[in-house]
């Protein structure tokens, strides 16, 4: 029997004898019988008259094993039907031809039997080679569907018209498979061999396709059956994006919705940039919104990519995280997992680790960091010592961390909020007046909710007296223990209306059901308008599905510039359930 090279892979047979009927005989045909003139062919002592391919049988890797040389009783060649002798020309006896590992047919390849009794190939009339084809040659009477016939084809010699090298160096896999499957399932293969420049080689190299990805696209056009797992998805979803295979694209990105976690929600979400999947990329983006911290600490995160995907519409994956503003983590966290980044960006581009080449990695990633969310000492501990900003950004920063009017910065100040779905609000006042003076004495007012509910900011009474700019410091505190739980420092502008001006926090502040809790705003401005005719219970319905938040107000005792459940201040809580 020949064999192809010696690279340990699968040798394909590609027999070339004409089959009854006069079909060509199937490729990897495994009841192949050839005799010689006058004698017996067989392997080894060549003592017996034939030599069989056993039925094929799936290998460990899809491909068919090359089955062994059997020797049948003698009287079975004297069995055979008459109908199985086929005279080769000149009364000679055929053999048929084995095709070596590049898909040639090699020349004169012969068993080891038949080359030696090769001198005897011009023989008499009477000489022949029996071909006897046990009933599994029909194999198309075994399979009822068309499914089924074309399944049997998958990864197989039988009627095979084109070969695939796939991979490169050691790993390449020589692959079988049939021009008109392939181009009835993809595009692409249409195009490569019925197009107007069509191959007409039977050889096709693909050094940029794994093997696994390959049969994974060839036996879902061969039988609609998808056969992806972790090691393989990102492979095959290449591979059925380069053919043009969209029902398997859909399966290959359902797959990794699926198995979507906050320990590779940035890799994939790099990988689904890279293959132009927005729906992958956005489920991506809100896994990491809700496990910010964990999404940060995976290692795939010092990998992703910074270089663009298109420069004038996608920014970079780094960017594209850092521009959000739903991200659940301080911020003092994200710019030491930017600083994690840039150490092994620094390391990929063969730079020194150092402060100047970090801040050079990180590009305009540094600039997305919202320093001034951070508090004075998170500031002072670490970006202000990391020598990555320059002296002139640290003096601005903590000028805005400890002087009034804050002077501006060159970093986003606006509140990252890691919250989704609608944002909701209550107002506690039926009436607006005019005139609420303030002395530097904190406006407070006692509050109880029915639910867990997350506070975003105030909506707060401004200046009765045109457009005005106030700074104001804003607290939610633990009323039985006295924590502060949330805090902000900051400032607003009015336009001398009656109507309320957001200030929110740097973070939502958790609210739980049942617990008292004190608001608090400190104000200096000018004289503001204040409400009146106060409620002390405020209920919100959710327009969608109908759920109540009930907030109940009470007054806080002490220092409280004189606002109760009656009037003053803080007229507005913004919040989301």
């Amino acid at each position: 029997m020949a064999t192809g090279d010696n690279s340990g892979r699968v040798p394909c047979l590609n027999f070339s004898g004409p089959g009854p009927l006069g079909n060509s005989q199937p490729s990897n045909s495994p009841y192949a019988l050839a005799a010689s003139h006058g004698g017996s062919v067989g392997g080894g002592g060549g003592s017996q008259g034939v030599t069989r391919r056993s039925n094929p049988q799936p290998g460990p890797a899809g491909l068919e094993n090359p089955g062994v040389a059997l020797g049948p009783p003698p009287n079975l060649m004297n069995s055979l039907p008459a109908a199985a002798a086929v005279a080769g020309p000149l009364g000679g006896a055929m053999a048929p031809a084995a095709s070596n590992m590049t898909g040639n047919p090699s020349n004169a390849a012969m068993t080891p039997a038949a080359a030696t009794h090769s001198s005897l190939s011009a023989a008499p009339a009477a000489a022949a080679v029996l071909v006897y084809r046990e009933p599994v040659y029909n194999w198309q009477a075994t399979k009822s569907t068309v499914k089924e016939r074309f399944a049997f084809l998958f990864n197989n010699e039988v009627l095979s018209d084109v070969h695939f090298l796939v991979g490169k160096g050691m790993g390449v896999q020589r692959i079988p498979a049939h021009r008109f499957v392939l181009a009835v399932g993809s595009a692409v293969f249409d195009a490569m061999f019925n197009g107007g420049m069509a191959t007409t080689s039977t050889e096709i190299e693909l050094p940029d396709v794994e093997p696994a990805a390959f049969l994974a696209l060839l036996k879902f056009l061969y039988s609609d059956e998808v056969q992806i797992g972790p090691e393989t998805v990102m492979t095959t979803l290449y591979t059925a994006k380069k053919y043009a295979v969209p029902a398997l694209e859909a399966h290959c990105v359902e797959f990794l919705k699926k198995n979507l976690r906050a320990d590779n929600a940035f890799m994939l979400l790099t990988q689904a940039r890279l293959f132009d999947e927005p729906q992958l990329a956005s489920l991506c983006l809100e896994n990491i919104d809700k496990n910010t911290g964990d999404a940060l600490a995976a290692e795939g995160f010092t990998d992703i990519d910074l270089g663009t995907v298109s420069r004038k519409h996608i920014h970079d994956t780094l960017v594209a995280v850092l521009e959000r503003d739903t991200l659940g983590v301080r911020e003092v966290h994200l710019f030491g997992a930017a600083v994690r980044w840039a150490e092994a960006e620094a390391h990929r581009q063969q730079l020194q680790p150092t402060p100047e080449n970090k801040r050079r990695v990180l590009g305009k990633a540094l600039n997305l960091i919202r320093f001034p969310l951070m508090t004075i000492e998170e500031f002072a501990a670490g970006p202000a010592q990391s020598a990555i900003l320059t002296d002139r950004e640290v003096v601005s920063l903590f000028l805005h961390f400890t002087v009034n009017p804050k002077p501006r910065v060159e970093f986003i100040d606006r509140p990252r909020c890691c919250l989704r779905g609608k944002e909701c609000s209550i107002t506690r006042f039926g009436q607006v007046e005019s005139r609420w003076g303030y002395s530097g004495t904190s406006d407070r007012i006692r509050f109880s909710v029915n639910r867990r509910i997350f506070i975003v900011g105030f909506g707060l009474y401004g200046s009765i007296h045109g457009p005005t700019d106030y700074q104001v410091n804003i607290q939610i505190i633990h009323t039985d223990s006295n924590t502060v739980l949330g805090q902000n420092d900051t400032g607003f502008s009015c336009d001398g209306s009656a109507s309320t001006f957001r200030v929110m926090f740097k973070e939502p502040v958790e609210v739980l059901p049942n617990v008292n809790y004190t608001a608090c705003a400190t104000l200096k401005g000018p004289d503001s308008h204040y409400g009146t005719k106060g409620m002390r219970k405020v209920t919100h319905e959710s327009s969608g599905s109908g759920t109540k938040t009930c907030f109940t107000f009470c007054y806080a005792a002490g220092n409280n510039n004189g606002t109760s459940v009656e009037d003053g201040q803080i007229p507005e809580v913004i919040f989301y359930t």
